[in-house]
């Protein structure tokens, strides 16, 4: 049995990482100390000044665990790591874990190309952004490639020199075709030289330059040229305005700010300024912001966000000090390469930026914090109906739904779906390929599943083999599918000395959810009732995942059927099998005389038919 207070007298003197767990083995909170000894001790003793959520979290540690580092650099990236990977209930989490997409000039090769990227690398290319619109991006590429001829191929230089024709690009006046050598490297550079100045936002060069077209197509009499010139013009003036501020002297830098609401609604704005102007904003809507410090929560905030981020700036902008202030300004610092930093403006350009990113949080809690408070309200009720329902005494935060999809004469594929407090959590979706299973059997398919599934948690809590994300346990199994599923999915269990709890999703004769079954009976929801719909949701959702995998294998060609393994048994045969027996499972406990009344079968293939799948089983 774990004693605390025996633990808390070993604890070291050192820089670390502590861990918190409930009784069932859970992580809820993740943090780090300096001095991990004299912090997680504050946590144990009789302190009025602790909040009502430290509280709360204390009363449910059972036990904990700690990582001793080198320094606190180090237990900061590790704490980073840890939440991001287990979602700790009782951590602020940043849940709106985005790539922004950057617009990448190759001047780190003969010839460079202009594209969209979502990695930024340090290999020397021209990286531009982080754009928040995948569209802006695409707008400025479409610009480029009509204003200036750039290769859109991956060639090599020189050493695809000459290797073949032109390609349709050159053909059509988009490319200046130098794999063909018919610009040179000096010129093409310029182009790339305009290029960087256009995203830099120095457009007056360019549009200088298409004027001057424009008059010559015009003195030519070419209008429609001149046309095109002149609307290209006004395609720029457009596209810099659109996602241009100029205000700033220092390249780049980001601007934080946040607004809180009532309850526990928190939004924090980011603004982002490269080259000097406002490229683009962001909102995002951390969890679990109650009851802490506006110098804790962006604290946290800012930790999350730049261990997620491939770019950081040279200087980044707050409303407040910050809890270790001199820590995190080291870790950027080591993370970029270079000196990183944070200022908090009382007054001036600087605070203006501040004020207004404020602003911008505020209005968007304004906006959707209603909507945001009645999302939360409307899921946590949903799960408390479907909890009242099953007469269960513990919170449904992790659901993991399965199901199975097949199709005549096919393999099984299974669909794992999570579902983290009322919401799918995308990132834990797993799809798995039946291996031993032959032909259309639903319930040793969900047996295999469950067993490899949670194999799979016993291997990575033991540190076993690669680490796959199925290391946690949910509160609840929702299958898609009767009694026969559940007694197959309690069996694996129960063989793997795994305790949780199992619930069945049942449809109607007009395949629509009708209700569920537990603990052997069958229990109904008012179809009106958020729970019933939140059940749907679910429903749906692994069916949806399952069907979709299902045909992504099969339009690769990647499963089969069964007969084409059967030496002597071609498309015609097996078709011929199919519609005589109606599915696969009636052909394997078909004797030779009834394999052989098929349509194009003869005693020869239907005995390679039945040897088949005795020899299988």
């Amino acid at each position: 049995m774990f004693d605390i207070q025996a633990e808390l007298k070993k604890l070291p003197e050192s820089p670390g990482v502590y861990i918190m767990k409930n009784e069932s083995d859970e992580i809820i909170y993740v943090g780090k100390a300096k001095i991990l000894k004299n912090r997680v001790r504050q946590y144990f003793q009789n302190n009025s000044a602790h909040t009502p959520k430290v509280r709360t979290m204390v009363s449910h540690i059972d036990h904990f665990e700690y990582i001793v580092t080198g320094n606190e650099v180090e237990a900061l990236i590790l704490e980073n790591s840890l939440i991001k990977k287990h979602s700790p209930r009782y951590n602020i989490l940043l849940k709106d874990d985005k790539t922004y997409p950057y617009i990448k000039v190759t001047t780190n090769e003969m010839y460079p190309r202009v594209f969209m990227t979502r990695k930024h690398l340090k290999d020397k290319a021209r990286y531009f952004g982080p754009f928040t619109s995948g569209l802006t991006v695409k707008e400025n590429i479409e610009l480029i490639n009509k204003i200036w001829k750039l290769r859109r191929c991956q060639k090599v230089f020189p050493r695809d020199y000459n290797k073949e024709r032109p390609c349709l690009n050159y053909h059509i006046g988009q490319c200046s075709a130098p794999c063909n050598r018919l610009i040179s490297e000096e010129e093409y550079n310029k182009m790339i030289d305009g290029i960087i100045n256009f995203l830099s936002g120095k457009t007056e060069g360019v549009i200088a330059e298409l004027k001057e077209k424009m008059e010559q197509a015009s003195e030519n009499l070419e209008y429609e040229k001149a046309a095109e010139y002149r609307d290209t013009i006004e395609n720029v003036k457009t596209l810099n305005e659109k996602q241009i501020i100029e205000n700033m002297h220092i390249d780049d830098r980001d601007v934080i700010a946040f607004a809180r609401g009532q309850g526990d609604e928190c939004v924090v704005q980011v603004f982002f300024i490269r080259g000097g102007r406002i490229t683009g904003r962001e909102h995002f809507m951390p969890e679990n912001c109650q009851d802490i410090s506006d110098s804790a929560m962006l604290s946290e905030f800012i930790e999350q966000f730049y261990s997620g981020t491939p770019f950081i700036p040279k200087e980044i902008i707050l409303p407040c000090d910050i809890d270790d202030y001199e820590l995190i300004s080291q870790w950027l610092s080591e993370q970029k390469g270079q000196r990183v930093s944070i200022l908090i403006p009382q007054k001036g350009e600087r605070k203006r930026l501040v004020d207004m990113a404020r602003q911008n949080a505020q209005i968007t809690l304004d906006k959707f914090g209603a909507e945001m408070k009645r999302e939360q309200d409307r899921t946590k009720g949903a799960l408390e109906e479907i909890q009242k329902a099953l007469g269960i005494d513990f919170e449904l935060n992790r659901i993991e739904s399965y199901d199975i999809s097949n199709t005549q004469g096919f393999e099984s594929v299974a669909s794992m779906v999570v579902f983290e407090k009322g919401k799918p959590k995308r990132s834990d979706y797993r799809k798995f390929k039946i291996k031993a299973v032959i032909g259309a059997n639903d319930y040793a398919s969900m047996y295999e599943v469950i067993t490899r599934r949670f194999t799979r948690y016993i291997n990575e809590k033991n540190n076993i083999g690669k680490k796959a994300g199925f290391d946690r346990l949910p509160d609840m199994l929702f299958l898609d599918g009767g009694k026969g599923q559940i007694t197959a999915v309690e069996q694996a269990l129960k063989d793997m000395d795994i305790s949780v709890a199992v619930c069945g999703m049942i449809k109607d004769d007009h395949h629509r959810t009708r209700g569920i079954i537990y603990n052997g009976r069958e229990i109904s929801m008012p179809y009106s009732s958020e729970g019933f719909k939140l059940l749907t949701r679910i429903q749906d959702e692994v069916h949806r995942f399952a069907i979709e995998y299902h045909r992504s294998l099969r339009s690769k060609k990647q499963i089969h059927s069964i007969l084409d393994d059967i030496k002597g048994i071609g498309e015609v045969r097996r078709k011929a099998l199919l519609l005589h027996f109606g599915d696969i499972d009636r052909i394997m406990h078909a004797s030779e005389e009834e394999l052989a009344k098929a349509k194009g079968m003869d005693k020869r293939s239907a005995k390679a038919v039945y040897e088949f799948f005795r020899r299988e089983k």
